[in-house]
């Protein structure tokens, strides 16, 4: 009953455009009566029950679909193919995360999630060069640019502000405190922090615009000959971009575990530091930087509780109890051995006084180093800096510890499920985005709003709110992993719109021969995608006022298409 329940309203509005297709009548002039009794008298009928031939006629998108030439009519139309195009990006995305439940990330993951998110705003984009012939291919291209910007937009100014708001937290030295939201919307001490791999989303969708700029090198500088060749070119562009962002995504879960560990690594060494620091009796270096051999002798000795000369893994691990490895999500056992590695040059699984000073003086020369500054007045704080740094870092990295992942019960049944639902969003989405494309341009002609504006600010209501809704409702949770995670998401989003959304849009472009006629509309999408790109990429800690200034970007870009198109004239 729930399923029956949940495919209830989809079918419905597929039953009931079918029966608007079916639905015939007969046209009737302008006769005085409706029925005629042979004789010449004045029409009793009234003015709004007659039916009037009509003037103008639509074509009807597979034979069957409804159509209508007035304005109204075509409003209602895309307010039923956006809800259908919304439940195929519903159904997509369901899928896909059911299927990420069961193979896990990798190629899964970083390949056909990504593809999957952007297939609606694609097949829109794919079917507005398409139909007809290349005259009106190129007037309904439009609509398909307008999608693109506008769901290049949307999603880094709108939906990007709307989760600073929901997700916002305490900003206390610089980070957001996880759920605590106490300061309400202090402009500056309320916001979200992201790690720094959503600092690299952030720089990658920036790098993404590159294509943008080849295919429209031609009109900058005034050029009608190379067009068709930057065309070509941009679209090379675009899909090795496409190809390498998939690939990225692949093989960054296995980059940040790596980097994981070796912070991780820093972490004991900046524990282990701080330990003996306690212990000493003195300063551990001197004051040129090098290691003092007397405190670090008598460390030593202490730490040797039977005075063999050798620190056991007894020993050592006596050394490090206490030290809070809890936190970064490794035990003692791992802490020790680290320490083994790092120590025993010998290999026979025990420190000398030789390795001891040896080992501890790499660390403390790495200590120094990443600090940055001179070791001239007390030689103990940089250890305290390096400490903080690490913590830091680990934190900006996004340790996944507080992610429960559970198995799957059934995978069969689980695997057959997301097969069915990526199946029907596709299916849904192939089928209607045509339909749609022509509504848009229909309501075009009969109210004359450019169809630009239409599909900017229309259809990726209709193509991303699911993905919109999810960013959001994942943000409210306040945390910095959650936080990093909504906004890898949207920036990975924009990426794909200008790798696979573009590359189709080029191959539509360079294949039937359309004219690239889009300045205003390329630089709107260079703007947005390189302020917040290089926002993203030069900072980690989003403060309330950042939200302000991406929504103001959205009604900017609205503001320059328009004075750039029917002001100036570009297009």
């Amino acid at each position: 009953m729930r399923r029956q329940a949940k495919f209830r309203p989809l079918l419905t509005a597929v039953f009931f455009l079918i029966l608007c297709g079916l639905a015939y009548g007969r046209f009737i002039s302008d006769q005085p009566d409706l029925i005629s009794d042979g004789g010449v008298r004045e029409s009793k009928v009234p003015h709004f029950l007659r039916l009037h031939a009509a003037e103008e006629t639509c074509e009807q998108t597979y034979g069957f679909l409804p159509c209508t030439s007035t304005g109204l009519g075509n409003f209602f139309l895309i307010l039923v193919y956006g809800y259908l195009m919304f439940l195929a990006a519903t159904y997509l995305s369901t899928g896909s995360e059911l299927l990420l439940e069961i193979l896990g990330p990798g190629i899964v993951g970083g390949l056909f999630l990504p593809i999957l998110g952007a297939l609606p705003d694609a097949m829109l984009i794919l079917v507005s060069g398409l139909s007809g012939s290349v005259e009106t291919a190129q007037s309904q291209v439009s609509v398909g640019m307008g999608l693109l910007a506008g769901s290049t937009v949307m999603l880094i100014t709108v939906i990007w502000g709307t989760c600073i708001i929901v997700g916002k937290c305490d900003i206390e030295n610089n980070l957001a405190v996880d759920s605590r939201d106490t300061k309400g919307l202090s402009l500056t001490g309320s916001g979200i922090t992201t790690d720094v791999w959503t600092s690299y989303a952030g720089i990658i969708m920036a790098i993404s615009v590159i294509p943008f700029v080849i295919v429209q090198l031609p009109q900058i500088l005034h050029s009608d000959s190379g067009r068709h060749l930057s065309v070509l070119i941009a679209l090379i562009v675009s899909v090795t971009s496409l190809i390498s962002y998939c690939l990225y995504q692949v093989f960054q879960p296995v980059v940040q575990r790596r980097r994981l560990a070796y912070v991780k690594h820093k972490h004991v060494i900046s524990g282990i530091l701080r330990q003996l620091k306690k212990r000493s009796l003195g300063r551990l270096s001197k004051d040129d930087g090098t290691v003092n051999d007397e405190v670090l002798t008598k460390l030593f000795k202490t730490i040797d509780e039977n005075d063999d000369g050798f620190l056991s893994h007894a020993e050592l691990r006596a050394l490090i109890v206490g030290i809070q490895f809890s936190e970064i999500n490794m035990d003692e056992d791992d802490a020790l051995a680290k320490v083994i590695k790092d120590f025993d040059t010998s290999l026979d699984s025990q420190v000398d006084l030789n390795e001891f000073i040896v080992g501890i003086g790499k660390w403390l020369a790495e200590a120094q180093g990443a600090k940055g500054g001179s070791n001239n007045a007390d030689s103990m704080k940089y250890i305290d800096d390096y400490h903080t740094q690490t913590k830091r870092e680990h934190e900006l990295l996004g340790e996944q510890s507080d992610e429960i992942v559970e198995g799957v019960d059934n995978p069969r049944s689980t695997s057959i499920k997301a097969g069915l639902l990526l199946l029907l969003g596709t299916v849904i989405a192939a089928a209607f985005a045509d339909p749609l494309v022509d509504a848009v341009d229909n309501f075009s002609a009969a109210t004359s709003i450019p169809t630009f504006f239409i599909s900017f600010i229309a259809l990726p209501l209709a193509t991303n709110s699911s993905e919109a809704v999810s960013a959001i409702i994942f943000a409210s949770r306040k945390k910095i992993r959650s936080a990093s995670l909504t906004f890898s998401e949207l920036y990975g989003a924009v990426t794909m719109n200008n790798a696979l959304c573009l590359s189709v849009f080029l191959g539509l472009v360079y294949v039937r021969g359309l004219t690239w006629d889009f300045s205003s509309e390329v630089l709107v999408i260079l703007i947005v995608c390189i302020v917040m790109g290089v926002f993203a990429s030069v900072r980690t800690t989003f403060p309330l006022w950042t939200a302000i200034l991406a929504f103001l970007l959205y009604p900017f870009s609205l503001a320059l298409v328009y004075v750039l198109d029917y002001v100036f004239g570009w297009s």
